[in-house]
């Protein structure tokens, strides 16, 4: 184990020599109480490393311990419904020993005591390769954790268990072809910093349902897809992704706090096990793991959370689980690579960042996708990864926001003019838009409704008409107004108000299904068709307007979802009102 000495101390930067014999990326241990730290960059014998603990005490001299290992995360049972910080020690048992995190506290990531009891799936003298699936572990009512073959290893299963184990206990042996025996646990390790492999990668295909209407009709996403929302600050980031982590159809969710306000991460922590998962009624934390890296964190371990919550994703994904991962925010991860570069005298990119900002983003991003994972059988897999984006003063041409644009399909706009209207979830039609609607339109047909695509289309041109009709009448007055025209607005306001105005403390409102979202938007557009068409036979617009109709319109959002007949009840009605009203 390479050993060397503290030649300067500049904030989570440390430079050290005498370390020869490390690598890029080993992880060392700093000083006397042996803070973890990263090697970023090695010249001749001087190792640059990022330290993920406060540097405040150490001085010139100090030892650095090479471990010869790079930054690696623990996988196996006990990732569902706990917290990590950056580095994957779990808060819940620092708590036990006090408020604070000391520094150089080690504890294992995965309990070494808990007991889980493994059942096998495999039999002795079946031969297996990589990524089989040889047994589970129930680890929550939701989740079945299913333990692999590691990467690499393939041959004969010698030796299978079934029983209660530890982590770290014998539950099988593998006798490779070379004759070398390998033993399985129910605990592997992954570098954080390299990407899982798989067999093959498949173009996204059906929509993760979010339940928010403006989301899921307008802007979709899809499994396996990614997406960002940049916004300036109080614009709801964090409310959206809060919702989108309760409500979207995946089966296991990675919610990355990076850099964010500690309140955050405590509301997702008193929120999550209160909330109900809306398919098993079950708690959300049965399903969900937590990386907590806040920002009064030190800087350097933003980056490591990044990784850390990855590397986790990836692992559920070649399960064959739909898994969703969420950061808040990449901003904060940028700014640490901006100040570590600057301590490290690179040459800055725009606005400071370094110029390798474009290619970390890549990376992330690039990391999300729909796979057929390794192994015999044929699992399928996907990882979703949405990523929020907090520009100074919400300026979209800040370089994280451009860089995050050329990589991400899906960009949810945030406007802080409709938070302060109370609109939420604040997202602006005009400027967001989703390269996935495409690839959406044909599961939307089949399985909700053959004109639901058309629909969405027709909204979204009733808004984008709304924006320029709003215009002239800021020029030249609403008389000047067509009655065409000036039922155009009347029914975007209603799409706007009635629709894509969505109340995250509403029970019956938080959560809309796809099938709810096309009857009430096949409601309002009905209403619009109807209006249009008694307006050709010269009917008054004031008289259309005042149909009793509206008011039940104005109140389908809180339809429950048992009783979606309703809505074809409300249908005939619309139809009879013009019939008898108008006719």
């Amino acid at each position: 184990m390479d050993e060397g000495k503290i030649i300067k101390v500049s904030g989570p930067l440390v430079k050290a020599k005498g370390m020869k014999k490390s690598r890029m990326f080993d992880v060392v241990k700093v000083g006397e109480e042996k803070l973890v730290g990263e090697i970023i960059k090695i010249e001749k014998d001087i190792a640059s490393i990022q330290v993920y603990e406060e540097t405040e005490g150490l001085k010139i001299g100090d030892p650095v311990f090479g471990t010869g290992q790079p930054l690696v995360v623990e996988l196996g049972p006990g990732l569902i419904g706990e917290i990590f910080d950056g580095i994957q020690r779990p808060l819940s048992k620092i708590e036990k020993i006090g408020d604070f995190i000391y520094k150089g506290i080690e504890i294992p990531p995965l309990d070494r005591e808990k007991k889980w009891d493994f059942k096998p799936c495999v039999k002795k003298g079946e031969i297996v390769e990589e990524g089989d699936v040889v047994g589970e572990v129930k680890e929550t009512f939701l989740v079945s954790h299913k333990i692999m073959v590691p990467i690499g290893i393939a041959g004969e299963i010698i030796d299978i268990k079934e029983g209660s184990f530890t982590v770290t206990e014998e539950v099988g042996k593998i006798k490779t072809k070379d004759g070398q025996y390998h033993i399985i646990k129910l605990m592997q390790k992954w570098p954080v910093r390299t990407r899982r492999p798989f067999k093959e990668r498949k173009h996204p295909q059906i929509p993760l349902v979010t339940g928010q209407r403006i989301i899921d009709t307008l802007f979709p996403i899809l499994k396996g897809g990614t997406a960002c929302i940049p916004g300036p600050f109080g614009s709801g980031k964090t409310v959206v992704l809060h919702q989108i982590a309760k409500w979207a159809d995946s089966e296991i969710v990675v919610y990355i706090g990076c850099g964010e306000r500690g309140n955050e991460m405590a509301d997702v922590l008193i929120e999550f096990p209160k909330l109900k998962d809306p398919s098993s009624g079950r708690s959300l934390m049965e399903r969900t793991s937590l990386i907590a890296n806040t920002s009064n964190m030190p800087v350097a371990a933003r980056e490591a959370s990044i990784y850390t919550g990855l590397t986790i994703a990836e692992y559920f994904r070649d399960m064959g689980y739909s898994v969703s991962l969420m950061a808040d925010s990449t901003s904060r991860w940028a700014e640490a690579l901006r100040e570590i570069s600057g301590r490290m005298e690179e040459m800055p990119g725009e606005e400071g960042y370094p110029a390798y900002l474009g290619t970390r983003v890549a990376s992330f991003y690039e990391r999300a996708g729909r796979v057929i994972c390794l192994g015999r059988e044929k699992r399928e897999g996907s990882l979703s990864v949405i990523g929020a984006v907090s520009p100074p003063g919400g300026d979209l041409t800040d370089p994280v926001v451009q860089m995050t644009l050329r990589v991400v399909k899906v960009f949810w706009g945030l406007d802080d003019r409709l938070a302060y209207q109370r609109h939420f979830p604040a997202i602006n039609w005009l400027s967001s838009y989703s390269l996935y609607q495409e690839y959406a339109k044909p599961f939307l047909k089949e399985k909700i409704g053959s004109d639901f695509p058309d629909l969405c289309s027709i909204a979204i041109s009733i808004l984008e008409k709304e924006a320029e009709l709003l215009e002239i009448v800021r020029l030249v007055g609403m008389e000047t107004l067509s009655s065409q025209d000036r039922l155009t607005l009347e029914i975007a306001r209603s799409i706007r108000e009635d629709f894509l105005h969505q109340s995250a403390f509403d029970e019956r409102d938080a959560y809309t299904t796809l099938k709810k979202q096309y009857k009430m938007l096949k409601i309002i557009l009905t209403f619009h068709q109807f209006a249009l068409n008694f307006l050709e036979k010269g009917k008054n617009l004031d008289e259309i307007l005042k149909l009793p109709i509206r008011e039940k319109i104005r109140y389908i959002r809180y339809i429950p979802e048992d009783k979606l007949g309703e809505f074809d009840t409300i249908e005939e009605e619309i139809i009879k009102a013009f019939n008898e009203n108008l006719d």
